[in-house]
């Protein structure tokens, strides 16, 4: 058995905040910080020890994997930690920096939550999550990490909110249908039990 663990970064100044992130490369927040050193913890509590880690090339996401892997007693695996922009979050365009609740006043609850959550609805000048399932994160995935995994290889995907739920697609864990029901809460590994690449079971590593 070998494992897959999704870990979506610690709080971000801007998630504090209440704004669209999206590429905008902004720091983690004090709790953030906190939440990826407990994601270490409890990595290291379940005996979990990784082969590769791969993160976004935003610091709220690489970060949390540094603060994860020292508090996990794994900072050897820094140094080789490989930093792609396929996984980056999804580029929110125009809305970019802006507050969710000033756009709700301003375009509606509607039509915010279509922009946030909506699989194939782009907002204005960004990305829908099927392009980032289908033009970044399921190339990259397919190319560089599956083939590790499906080697029994301990991966670990320090990533973003949406580009961690494109994954969850990509697993089949989830469809274009269903996958507004997912959540990933920052700084919670999300674990996969794998044999011969395939899932036996996932589960978060809660306190």
């Amino acid at each position: 058995m070998n494992y897959l663990v999704l870990l979506r970064h610690g709080e971000s100044q801007w998630n504090l905040e209440n704004k669209f992130t999206g590429f905008k490369d902004v720091d983690l927040s004090p709790n953030g910080i906190d939440e990826a050193m407990k994601a270490g913890q409890r990595i290291s509590l379940a005996n979990i020890e990784f082969d590769q880690i791969f993160t976004s090339t935003l610091k709220r996401a690489y970060e949390t994997a540094q603060l994860a892997m020292d508090a996990a007693g794994q900072e050897y695996l820094i140094p080789k930690m490989i930093k792609h922009d396929d996984l980056r979050e999804r580029d929110y365009g125009d809305l970019t920096g802006l507050n969710k609740d000033d756009m709700r006043e301003k375009y509606g609850e509607e039509q915010v939550h279509i922009w946030r959550r909506s699989y194939d609805t782009r907002p204005p000048g960004g990305e829908c999550l099927q392009d980032v399932v289908e033009n970044r994160v399921r190339p990259y995935y397919d190319s560089t990490i599956k083939p590790l995994v499906d080697d029994g290889k301990n991966i670990l995907i320090a990533a973003h909110g949406n580009s961690l739920r494109a994954m969850l697609i990509i697993l089949g864990e989830r469809t274009p249908d269903n996958i507004n029901e997912a959540e990933m809460p920052t700084g919670v590994p999300l674990v996969f039990e794998m044999v011969d690449g395939k899932i036996l079971k996932s589960y978060f590593l809660n306190d």
